[in-house]
């Protein structure tokens, strides 16, 4: 399994979180995008319809037929659209998330030190496979 730990300097979550689920849809996978903080969901929400003018990302709420969404935005870790991928939007680690196939956990300089506690757990781990992914010139690129 793994986890891809994305360090949100400079570019905000509402441009990182739909292209990192653009991506996701176009390898035919469903996604699952966890935030406790409804305001967070609501950022997401409005930047997965507006990320681009020629069309928007089909995705949906608890209360929106969860089954059929290829995306599902939620503050429960359980993928009730039979995401495979999950994404933790928040930058709250939940040991629930490693039920999926793979994990993005997007975090700010706020939760810096929640990440650093998250990859010492999860990289002592024989099952996990830990990924750091910083920005270089407006590139993401795996790095230390």
């Amino acid at each position: 399994m793994q986890v891809d730990f994305y360090q949100l300097a400079g570019t905000p979550i509402d441009t990182v979180a739909p292209q990192l689920a653009a991506k996701v849809l176009e390898s035919g996978e469903r996604l699952l995008i966890v935030a406790e903080d409804a305001q967070i969901r609501d950022v997401l929400d409005e930047a997965l319809w507006t990320r681009d003018p020629a069309s928007f990302l089909a995705h949906g709420g608890p209360d929106d037929r969860p089954e059929i969404q290829p995306i599902l935005l939620t503050e429960d870790v359980e993928p009730k659209n039979g995401a495979r991928f999950t994404m933790l939007a928040d930058g709250i680690w939940r040991d629930a998330a490693l039920e999926a196939e793979r994990v993005f956990y997007l975090f700010d300089a706020d939760r810096l030190n929640d990440a650093r506690t998250a990859w010492r757990n999860l990289s002592a781990r024989d099952d996990v496979e830990p990924r750091y992914w910083k920005q270089d010139g407006g590139r993401w690129r795996q790095g230390p």
